[in-house]
Order: structure tokens, then sequence, then C-alpha cells
């Protein structure tokens, strides 16, 4: 029997809630499949600091070390909003990230027919998307240096942040997003700000050359204001978006709102060897925490991701992709994805029902 070990990190707010139901499906995955997951639970964000003084603590730095994958929740809240920046909860995924070099963040967007409603575009612009925004992780602005606000009069602030990136980061992220393609409809886009900026017309430079090496893949290049206005006006002409940490982060975002809900998107953060965070693109939702109103899929969707990237076990992956799928089907709908007609349950009675369908 495979075993693995998977740290399991809440975070905040509905992060409690949702990583509770992807560890029981993932463990239910595990039943069904002869896999044994040993689970181990760390802190992190808000709830890290309050306890630790450190939204990333050394304890759970080192759980994340010895794990083979870790399932995380969603950190922040405005609780914590007037921390230094380096105690802020958002400090725990960009140190994930940039400890582990986990250069790939991974965002599909995919509509479930059940779901067509839900959407705020019409039924002919999304019925069948199935797009992925390849988007790089550990570089750009929201790592560039130098960084810092200043005072340059007694009445004026200055604010500074550096969007850097070298040949080599943009090329390992771009041949991701061509490797993606190549096993998807064999179609790329490469989004930067080329007329703009200095960064970007480097990323273009780099992404035409990696395309070279991938003559069966369709290439195709947009500047970020454009794409955004095509992923709303025609997102069925998209398969694989390749971008920089700031543009993917906003892109992949608007992607969600594609499939219904933001609550649908989940994510993998992976490194060269596949190493890799999997989290829902959602955030801690404070305002409906601890109400059983958050909608689990996209922790669960995360846990399939788990599945098929870091253990390399599609059978697993499309078991809970199945069974996501099922529940839909029969109607389950949480709030943030009711429309009339359907059946309104809570994240417990959602998680619940997706385990067992998992489980077989």
């Amino acid at each position: 029997m495979d075993s693995y070990k998977i740290g399991v990190i809440p975070g905040d707010g509905i992060g409690q809630e949702v990583t509770a139901h992807a560890k029981a499906v993932l463990s239910a995955a595990g039943g069904r499949f002869g896999v044994s997951f040993e689970f181990r639970d760390g802190m992190a964000g808000g709830t890290a600091y309050d306890a630790a003084g450190d939204p990333f603590p050394p304890e759970t730095e080192k759980l994340c070390a010895e794990s083979d994958a870790i399932l995380f929740g969603a950190v922040g809240g405005p609780k914590w909003d007037d921390l230094p920046r380096e105690k802020r909860p958002e400090a725990a995924i960009l140190g994930l990230r940039k400890k582990f070099n986990l250069f790939a963040n991974l965002r599909p967007a995919v509509m479930f027919d059940p779901l067509l409603e839900a959407s705020t575009l019409k039924a002919e612009a999304v019925r069948g998307l199935d797009l992925l925004v390849v988007r790089e992780g550990v570089g750009g602005i929201y790592f560039g240096a130098p960084r810092m606000t200043e005072q340059v009069s007694p009445d004026e602030e200055r604010a500074l942040d550096t969007m850097v990136y070298t040949s080599s980061e943009i090329r390992r992220i771009v041949r991701v997003g061509f490797e993606m393609a190549s096993v998807r409809r064999k179609k790329l886009l490469s989004v930067d700000k080329a007329n703009v900026l200095e960064s970007s017309r480097l990323w273009r430079k780099v992404a035409q050359e990696v395309a070279g090496e991938f003559p069966d893949v369709e290439t195709s290049h947009m500047y970020v204001d454009a794409a955004a206005m095509e992923l709303i006006r025609d997102p069925l002409q998209f398969d694989v978006i390749v971008t920089g940490n700031m543009f993917g982060d906003i892109l992949s975002d608007a992607a969600s709102m594609l499939t219904g809900s933001i609550g649908m998107l989940a994510s993998a953060n992976l490194n060269e060897a596949d190493f890799g965070v999997f989290e829902p693109v959602h955030g801690t939702a404070p305002d409906i925490a601890g109400q059983d109103k958050a909608n689990p899929i996209a922790a669960v969707m995360s846990a399939a991701m788990l599945c098929r990237y870091a253990l390399k076990r599609a059978d697993m992956a499309e078991a809970i992709e199945a069974a996501v799928s099922e529940a839909l089907g029969a109607g389950l709908r949480t709030p943030d994805i009711h429309t009339p007609g359907t059946s309104l349950v809570g994240c417990a009675e959602m998680g619940g029902r997706l385990t067992e369908l998992v489980g077989g």
C-alpha cells in the first residue's frame, strides 16, 4: 500500500471549515484506492500569529519540509490588517512559495454544466469552459526589491514596489505552460504588458524563444488589459494562459467568476520536483466564517490536484472530480452557487456528501 505524509494547514476564517472537508475527501479516496495517508496539522496565517507571534512559524516550516504535499486553506482577515508586512497572515503563503520555490501556480477554471445558471455570463458563453491559468509564483512585483514607503516631505509619502524578472525565471514558467498546453488542446496564450513595461518586453522575448521548442502548440501573445476584456467577451477561446505573478492573480480571479463562484476555483503551487501546496483560490471570507455557508468544492478540487500532480494518481483525482460533478448534478448548492430550483445546503452537508461519493 502506498503511503503519504500530508501537511494540513487550515489557516484562518473559512479555511478552517473547507480544509477539513478536503482532508476527509482525500482520506475517502485513499480508502477506495488503497492509499494510506498520515495527516499532520500545522498553523499559519493570523491564527499562527495570535498563537506564536509568527504567521509562518518554524514548526510549520518543518512540518512542510517533512511532508509529501500540503493541503492549505486560506489566510488573512481585517483583524490583522494593521500588522507590519512581515507579520501579516499573507506572509505565510508567500513564505511557503519562496521557501519551497513553488514557482508554478496552476489555476484551472472549469464550468460544470449544472452550474451554467450560476455564472453571470450567458450559458452559451461559458458552456464547456475549461481553461488553465499558469501563473508565475515566486517573482515579479510581489517579491521584487527594493520595496518601501518613505516620507519625502512633512505632508507627502512615497511608496515603491519593484517588478523584476530574469530570463531564467520567465523561461521555466513559460515552459510549464507549454508542457500543460501540449497535453490539452495545444493552444497557449502568453500575457504581458510589453507595450509599457521592460519586464514584459523581456517576458515576450523569452516566451517567443520557448515557443520554438513546442512547434505543435499554437502560440499567441496579448497585453493584460486586452486579455481581461477577451476573458469576459469570449472565454471559450482560451486553453492555457501563462503570465506573471500579479497579472495571473488578477486574471485567474476573473476566470473564477465565469464558473459561477470563486468558491469553485482550486489551485496548485508546484516546484520542479512536483512538491506542492494545494489551496482554494478564495480568501478567508470572515463575513461567513463559522456559519456553515462556505463552499468546500474549491478545497476539495485542490485535493484532486494534489492527487494528480503530487501523488501522480490520476485515478484518485478523477474520482474526486466525478463526485463533485455528481453532487452538483443532484442539485446540491452552497449559498454562493444557489439558484432557484436547486437544494440549498451548508458547507458540512456538501462536504459530507462529497466524502460519501468519493468513498464509493
